[in-house]
């Protein structure tokens, strides 16, 4: 999932907190959410050049069955910091209330498509704008009471009316109704493409109606839910824990008692405590150490493919930014490949596309600056600067990756004439100045949340949108009509065609040069059996068991 500046993200993270501020959007109707897909043939080619896989069957083996009981634990650089599903961005949140609240779809487990969850089944009118849900019958909160379709209505208000947060992802939907206890309707403003992976977010989980009888503060004190794990206690800056749901509806499920996320801020005790096995899962190691934890006896390391990918930013606001030739100049002048070793130590892959390889739509034949210096001279020299400029580069202090970024591209940039002095701020500051658009050149990067890719195109392309450009300012009335068209396309091969279009476009703007993919590392004792990562983020330890 998306994340903000503090959170376990491997290097800082920017795509939670751009959430933050994108409720702020004027534009009507607009509806963020998305992720997903890759062909077979694409993930195949991506886990090849990550070096990883989907997930980690542990010591007992592939068909080894699982063992109920246990608690696993896992050590993370971060603690949550609040379980509002409605208002919080934190993945190190996010990632544990998943394992409490469910919605009615998911994402499956390759990013390619969305899933029945709670809604069982659904039909849609033949004018576009209406959504009938079946739910899955048997499922119980925590606490005991049946769901019904009052809850969904319930938890779908509350995500879409509650100010300051997630309600940016509900915009489309007009109104919510529950005609009878199994059914719900959803009628949207307009067609709508991207709805079923919308309703998959985070935010969309369903919670019991009115809260179960109790105050919205005192609810999110003690989460109730009707996913696989249930609270239990929370020493904050620490650790929690949750314990298994007993009632829970997937039969079997989960297999373990309890897991617990510790928190441990140093990268090398974390290490220690997955060789020592006082943590049989280390959540991000240093991709400087994946290659050493590898060799370890009885330690796995798995790299899940992911949605992250890292741009450089230009304002367009300040010249000579608004002159693409200036823009593809500095694209082609990145050499990405060096990026991948410099700062992945090798596990990721060169991006060519403001999309990702683990989205639908992504198109590898996506024309991107791949790196060229010809070119770049070449580019510069029908700029509006063709003898250089000189700029400052706004870096994150006390973030390795940001700091490798803006050496390489100094380096690069020299050769173009362009002189970019580097000025360090507060991940915090860094993070106001651009979204203000208070700076020249910058970088930063975006995950996924749900399986469709309107999220990005929406927080990138629109510059009425909140996001203005994902703080570029890029405005091309072609992109923004593309964009629209997407949004309301129901045929896969047809909006494959647009968004094509689209990416083809946006890498001729150079308006965002797209840096490198980057795969999430885990580490695993190798008795952990059945934990797997979404693209997004996401995982299911309803799934994990102990050999």
């Amino acid at each position: 999932m998306a994340s903000s500046p503090d959170d376990g993200m491997p290097a800082d993270s920017f795509d939670r907190t751009r959430a933050m501020f994108a409720h702020q959007l004027n534009r009507r109707n607009v509806l963020r959410l998305g992720l997903a897909g890759l062909g077979t043939a694409g993930l195949a080619s991506f886990l090849a050049a990550c070096g990883g896989g989907t997930s980690s069957s542990g010591a007992g083996g592939a068909g080894a069955p699982p063992k109920p009981g246990g608690t696993v634990t896992i050590a993370r650089n971060q603690d949550s910091v609040d379980f509002d599903k409605t208002m919080v961005f934190s993945n190190a949140s996010i990632w544990v209330y998943v394992q409490m609240f469910e919605g009615l779809t998911i994402g499956s487990q390759d990013g390619r498509n969305v899933e029945p969850w709670l809604a069982e089944s659904w039909t849609q009118s033949d004018d576009q704008l209406t959504w009938t849900f079946k739910l899955k019958q048997g499922v119980t909160f925590s606490n005991g009471a049946p769901m019904t379709s009052a809850d969904v209505k319930f938890s779908l208000d509350e995500a879409s009316t509650t100010t300051g947060g997630w309600e940016f992802v509900n915009s489309a939907i007009d109104t919510v109704t529950a005609p009878d206890p199994a059914t719900v309707v959803i009628k949207t403003k307009y067609p709508w493409a991207p709805l079923l992976a919308d309703l998959a977010c985070p935010s969309n989980g369903i919670i019991p109606n009115n809260y179960g009888g109790t105050a919205k503060k005192d609810f999110y004190a003690a989460p109730v839910g009707t996913g696989p794990f249930v609270w239990d206690t929370w020493e904050k800056g620490n650790s929690l824990t949750l314990k298994k749901n007993p009632s829970y509806w997937r039969p079997g499920l989960p297999y373990l008692d309890s897991v617990t996320w510790q928190v441990v801020p140093d990268d090398n005790t974390r290490n220690v405590m997955i060789q020592g096995g006082t943590a049989q899962i280390n959540e991000f190691p240093p991709f400087s150490t994946v290659d050493q934890l590898k060799n370890v006896p009885d330690v796995t390391v798995t790299l899940f493919p992911s949605t992250r990918t890292d741009y450089i930013l230009m304002n367009e606001q300040r010249p000579p930014y608004n002159d693409v030739h200036v823009r593809r100049a500095i694209s082609y002048a990145i050499d990405r490949e060096s990026l991948v070793r410099a700062v992945l130590f090798g596990n990721g892959t060169a991006a060519n596309s403001l999309f990702m390889p683990t989205v639908p739509y992504y198109d590898k034949n996506t024309p991107g600056q791949t790196f060229d210096m010809a070119k770049a001279k070449a580019e510069m020299a029908m700029s509006s600067v063709p003898t250089g400029f000189t700029t400052t580069y706004l870096a994150s202090s006390g973030d390795s990756t940001d700091a490798a970024i803006a050496q390489v591209l100094q380096a690069a940039l020299q050769q173009l004439g362009i002189t970019m002095n580097i000025t360090n701020s507060d991940p915090s500051a860094v993070h106001d100045m651009q979204t203000s658009l208070n700076y020249e050149i910058s970088h930063s990067y975006w995950t996924m949340d749900i399986n469709d890719p309107d999220e990005l195109v929406q927080y990138a392309v629109l510059p009425e949108g909140g996001g203005h450009s994902f703080n570029t300012s890029y405005d091309n009335a072609q992109a923004r009509d593309l964009a629209t068209q997407a949004e309301k396309t129901f045929d896969t091969a047809e909006r494959q065609k647009i968004y094509t279009q689209l990416q083809t476009l946006l890498a001729e703007d150079a308006f965002l040069p797209a840096l490198y993919y980057q795969p999430i590392p885990y580490a695993l004792r190798s008795n952990v059996q059945g934990f797997s990562v979404r693209p997004t983020g996401l995982y299911d330890m309803a799934t994990v068991s102990l050999a």
